[in-house]
């Protein structure tokens, strides 16, 4: 196969001179800003009812334009990479007016390489992925006389980005995406439930298609449905919470992580605004985000803004240290940027966002923890919930979850809920496991209308003082 520079899938119409040039010409007058360049190609197959239900292919190109003066932000995309195009959003770039700030430096460059730059949606031919849907599909149903419904989705993505600023700095960054679910029903005596398992990376197909790989992701999402099947309607009430490792640090993602981002800091609307150098948190927490982990849903060699992403310490023995923060907030707070300036697409300006956020192990062993609960529920395993940014108040559902009795984890229950906010949630947790797992790869993020891909993690926790919402009495 002839090796094709990426790059050549942005500079079609376009030089990299010109596109420098424009850049220079638009954002003359501005504190900071850049133009951002992204190829990008998409693919989605679904597999459902024993056949194949949607298969989707899109390519798009285009470019964001963003010139940044004091808090004020002029903004313009388009999609097409021509330099048509990106003169006439420079138009928009005029209505600023130049701060007397100092010119934002530019950031600093690296040669780390999170992940390869190979295209995964071309090394597997479309008919050997319908196959492996269809492989996975008649191994579920084998698996179990129960299994009433199996469905498969397969992803991938490849996007070329490349950040020209004014002041000649360029950054360039390739980016494999894929990813794998599988959703299992399960049927007994009329009684229907599911079972899920996803996992996937910035990494290529391979991993997906070993057998090890597929068959675990049939055992977990099975072992959930079946267990569903026995459950019984979860209490109500205030009680102890024990918090499996891994995904279900998707809660902490929601209910406090975003409180962490540098933009709701910096406008004093977060619970943790004000804060640094105070404790935050019961002893033993340690938060961080990482975007520079290799391979992750959530890692970035550099970030939308051309910043080198790293391990930011948001949260240390329980004080908090500091925030997740862009460019343009971390100059307004007199902080430095942490690599946290993510955008959905070329059509979105920046903003603080996470990478892949965890709380890192503490020395507790899970089986005792579990000992030290009298009366509680084990959430192995979370589904949606809704979260208020502002307060960290949350409403969690657990799509696996067990009663616990004298240290013994008893009946699966179902319809449990967690209730709380993430602030309060901190100061209560009293063992903090050394099993510490990130989840599979399956995140996405939402905030202001864009989503992107995220990574979550955490220990076991144990968490006095929960309010578990449920339908049975408590």
């Amino acid at each position: 196969m002839t090796y094709q520079d990426p790059r050549a899938f942005l500079y079609r119409e376009l030089t990299p001179e010109r596109a420098q040039a424009l850049t220079s010409d638009a954002l003359g007058r501005a504190d900071d800003g850049e133009l951002f360049l992204q190829y990008r190609r998409t693919e989605a197959f679904g597999f459902d009812d024993g056949r194949l239900k949607t298969a989707s292919y899109d390519t798009n190109a285009g470019f964001g334009l963003r010139a940044v003066s004091g808090e004020t932000t002029a903004f313009a995309h388009a999609s097409e990479l021509t330099e048509a195009a990106i003169r006439r959003a420079a138009q928009t770039m005029t209505l600023i007016d130049p701060s007397t700030a100092t010119r934002a430096p530019a950031p600093q460059g690296t040669n780390a390489r999170l992940y390869t730059d190979t295209d995964p949606l071309d090394l597997i031919p479309f008919a050997e992925k319908v196959n492996l849907c269809q492989t996975i599909d008649a191994a579920a149903r084998a698996r179990d006389p129960r299994v009433a419904q199996v469905s498969v989705g397969l992803s991938g993505s490849w996007s070329v980005v490349e950040i020209v600023r004014s002041d000649g700095f360029v950054a360039t960054d390739v980016r494999p995406l894929v990813r794998l679910n599988i959703q299992i029903v399960v049927e007994q005596n009329g009684r229907r439930e599911t079972g899920t398992f996803g996992i996937g990376g910035r990494y290529l197909y391979a991993r997906l298609f070993e057998e090890a790989t597929w068959r675990r992701g049939i055992e977990e999402a099975l072992q959930q449905a079946l267990v569903n099947l026995d459950s019984v309607p979860a209490p109500a009430g205030e009680m102890t919470v024990l918090v499996g490792p891994g995904w279900p640090g998707v809660l902490l993602h929601e209910a406090i992580g975003h409180g962490l981002e540098g933009d709701f800091n910096r406008k004093g609307t977060s619970a943790f605004s004000g804060r640094i150098g105070e404790r935050v948190a019961a002893p033993g927490i340690t938060i961080v985000d990482d975007g520079s982990l290799p391979d992750r849903r959530g890692s970035l060699t550099i970030d939308d803004e051309g910043t080198p992403t790293r391990e930011t310490v948001l949260i240390e023995d329980g004080i908090l240290k500091g925030y997740m923060q862009d460019r343009l907030n971390a100059r307004l707070m007199g902080m430095a940027a942490t690599g946290n300036g993510r955008r959905e697409s070329y059509a979105h300006a920046p903003m603080p966002r996470m990478t892949n956020t965890f709380m890192k192990a503490g020395n507790d062993d899970p089986a005792e923890l579990l000992s030290r609960v009298k009366r509680g529920i084990f959430a192995k395993s979370f589904g949606g919930g809704q979260v208020d940014i502002v307060s960290g108040k949350f409403v969690f559902s657990c799509t696996e979850a067990y009663m616990v009795e004298d240290g013994r984890i008893g009946a699966p229950i179902k319809g449990a809920t967690l209730i709380g906010d993430g602030p309060t949630v901190l100061t209560r947790v009293t063992g903090i496991g050394n099993d510490f797992a990130l989840d599979e790869g399956i995140g996405v993020c939402g905030k202001g209308g864009q989503g992107v891909p995220a990574g979550v993690g955490q220990p076991t926790l144990l968490v006095e003082g929960l309010t578990v919402g449920g339908t049975a009495a408590g």
